[in-house]
């Protein structure tokens, strides 16, 4: 943590870096004879490269100079008024029934802020290493779900816990391990509640997961999507909705890989070895 009690994450600048030094790496190794280590490294050097790229993109998206709160508070209580005529359950209702228990309201502000990237790295990285044939297919849809949180950002939407009259406390405030600074400092835009991107990968991890294995550990590792979706929603950083449209935008990424791979008539370890 920095000194404000903040979770770091690599800037863009370092992410720049490491896609510069995987790239230089993948170069110099399609010039050397192939061998068995040359031709395991290649397709990694390449795929770090493609990940942290996006990463880079990704964070220097989320520092574009939108400051405006115009509508965010609006909006934000439009979802609320449109969420109470489907008979949701409150996020304000989520956060009572964690404080009550102390636990429990300790381990949704960790969770929060430890467990999403960590989570998607691993994913990443034992997708990659075991499943090569299906991971193409998910890292892509990761990447339909990031490229969208970001082009719906513009939409300014306030998170829960920004609306004063619902009367969230800061968990973050009260149990250390905050994410945000004030409006307009810290990794992300908080006036970009929709959609969750917490939600987003978590779904990417966990349905990723149980597609790529019949391993008995994917029943565990599926809780990781309900999980996030119970934590964004009892710590008032998003609305029900937000990860509804998250999720979507991972359907829909899928299904837009899938039919370009049909177009291609390339199934998914077609793809994979061509990558390498």
């Amino acid at each position: 943590m920095d000194k404000n009690g903040r979770v770091p994450w690599p800037s863009w600048e370092e992410a720049a870096v490491a896609c510069l030094v995987s790239l230089v790496a993948w170069v110099v190794l399609r010039r050397l004879p192939r061998s068995r280590g040359r031709d395991a490294l290649l397709p990694a050097f390449s795929e770090f490269a493609l990940i942290s790229g996006l990463y880079g993109v990704w964070r220097l998206a989320r520092m574009l100079p939108i400051t405006h709160e115009a509508g965010a508070l609006g909006r934000a209580r439009d979802i609320e008024h449109f969420e109470h005529l489907l008979r949701l359950p409150t996020e304000i209702a989520m956060q009572h029934f964690v404080i009550a228990h102390d636990w429990l309201a300790r381990f949704v502000n960790g969770y929060y802020a430890i467990v999403h990237v960590p989570a998607l790295v691993a994913f990443l990285v034992w997708g990659f290493t075991r499943h090569r044939d299906l991971y193409p297919h998910w890292r892509n849809a990761l990447v339909a779900v990031t490229a969208g949180c970001l082009l719906i950002r513009f939409i300014r939407v306030a998170p829960p816990r920004f609306v004063e009259e619902l009367g969230f406390v800061d968990l973050s405030s009260r149990f250390g391990l905050g994410v945000y600074g004030d409006v307009g400092t810290g990794v992300s835009d908080q006036f970009a509640a929709m959609p969750s991107i917490h939600v987003g990968w978590a779904a990417v991890v966990a349905l990723g997961t149980f597609a790529m294995t019949t391993s008995p550990w994917r029943w565990l590792v599926v809780l990781h999507l309900p999980v996030t979706v119970f934590v964004v929603a009892a710590t008032g950083h998003h609305w029900w909705l937000d990860g509804i449209v998250a999720v979507a935008l991972m359907g829909a990424g899928l299904a837009l890989d899938t039919a370009v791979r049909r177009r291609r008539g390339v199934g998914p370890t077609t793809a994979a070895m061509a990558e390498v």
